[in-house]
């Protein structure tokens, strides 16, 4: 095979790209990381899912995560809690349908990610920090990054047996190679910022994610992600023309918001900014394929959906660890169907999280949510997709989402008892 300088190149350092990098060199791969950014450098996607805790353990990057976790006010987690207009209801994930870690970590993203990429560099990995990729092309034994310095502007080109894009929200290589196609779902816009909560309230959990529902707008929702810190992370999310006041400030537009909510403008009452309000939109996204000649696509790069359920990172660290097992195999010489043994695999779990998703907007998964507590078995189902394990088949809500679903809300609008499984 052609010469290449590494065996495999990988655009962006952030979860995605990282886990698949250590989980490469746990089989003398040699990798390299292209990334846009210096870090740390801010991202959403803090609340992470219990599942993830597996995919990081298998790129042996759990134990920098929970040694480092308190330093970086990381706030353990174990579960969601939803309220909607009075109505309290709790999922925790140690009480899941599906084998696995039940707990997880709330994350200060930057710190996250930084972290992540140290751990990548100190089991061996490369990470060129302020380099834009700006083109890319396969060959017959090679792939070819051209990449700019932005700093210096010089420009370089670095080949590979093999690319994976972890670029996120940037999606380098479907845009370069035309393979963005516009979500199914409904475009929605974020606004969102940071507090200093100086929270008292002794019935906040702060082990937990708080997902609010607006009052009399049931398809615009707010999170509420607490840090160890007693810091917060809050914000709005809605359909465009919803969230946009043009004669406000992004501040004065998520002020509005939460003290339209009595429990959340009670919990903040004494809360302070500590970050700039900030806004993304449009976010959703599809591609016509994950893979290609000498590339696959991770996470973000792929598909986006929505962040209701905080699924993003695990899809992209999922991503990651089927990816990297495929290439291993690959530049060993073994025949790899990247349509049957990634992306169709991939997807499954997709679309179960896309269908709770299109579920939360039409309020009829609210229905089960927050009804579904005289359902311990079947809420338990539930429980595991919340907690990120979409691809476990044994679930009967995984094997057949549209159907559980709708006889469960059936049940819950009912009061039946009796089981769905």
């Amino acid at each position: 095979m052609t010469s290449t300088d590494y065996d495999v190149t990988i655009i962006g350092a952030g979860p995605s790209g990282t886990v698949a990098a250590c989980l490469l060199m746990q089989h003398g791969l040699s990798v390299c990381l292209v990334e846009r950014d210096q870090f740390p450098r801010f991202s959403i996607g803090e609340s992470l899912l219990p599942q993830s805790m597996e995919f990081l353990s298998k790129a042996n990057m759990l134990d920098t995560l929970l040694d480092n976790a308190d330093t970086l006010g990381f706030q353990f987690k174990n579960g969601a809690a939803f309220y909607r207009s009075g109505h309290h209801t709790n999922f925790n994930f140690e009480e899941k349908f599906s084998d696995g870690p039940g707990t997880t970590y709330q994350v200060k993203r930057a710190e996250f990610d930084h972290l992540l990429a140290q751990e990548a560099i100190k089991q061996g990995a490369q990470i060129l920090f302020g380099q834009q990729v700006t083109n890319f092309k396969s060959g017959k034994n090679a792939s070819y990054l051209s990449v700019v310095d932005l700093k210096t502007k010089q420009e370089s080109t670095i080949s590979a047996k093999f690319t994976l894009d972890g670029s996120g929200f940037g999606r380098v290589l479907p845009r370069l190679l035309g393979l963005e196609e516009t979500s199914e779902l409904t475009p929605r816009k974020a606004v969102f910022t940071h507090f200093k909560d100086n929270i008292e309230n002794s019935q906040f959990d702060r082990n937990k994610i708080l997902i609010t529902v607006h009052p009399t707008m049931p398809d615009v929702w707010y999170w509420a992600i607490p840090f160890s810190d007693s810091t917060i992370s809050v914000g709005v999310v809605g359909e465009t023309a919803q969230i946009t006041r043009a004669d406000q400030t992004l501040e004065q537009t998520l002020l509005d918001f939460i003290n339209a909510d009595d429990n959340l403008s009670a919990l903040l009452t004494d809360a302070q900014i500590i970050a700039p309000v900030r806004t993304i939109g449009g976010y959703s996204a599809n591609v016509k394929a994950l893979h290609g000649d000498k590339f696959a696509l991770l996470g973000n790069a792929g598909e986006f959906l929505d962040p209701v359920f905080s699924s993003g990172v695990t899809i992209a660290l999922k991503s990651a660890v089927q990816a990297s097992d495929l290439v291993v195999k690959q530049l060993q010489g073994e025949a790899v169907d990247w349509q049957v043994q990634y992306e169709e695999p991939l997807r499954e779990g997709i679309e179960v999280f896309k269908y709770f998703v299109n579920s939360w907007y039409d309020t009829s998964l609210q229905s089960v949510i927050f009804f579904a507590d005289g359902q311990p078995d079947v809420k338990a189902m539930v429980c595991s997709i919340l907690a990120g394990y979409a691809w476990d088949k044994s679930n009967p809500f995984v094997k057949n989402t549209e159907r559980g679903l709708k006889i469960l809300e059936q049940i819950c609008e009912s009061g039946n008892n009796d089981s769905v499984a």
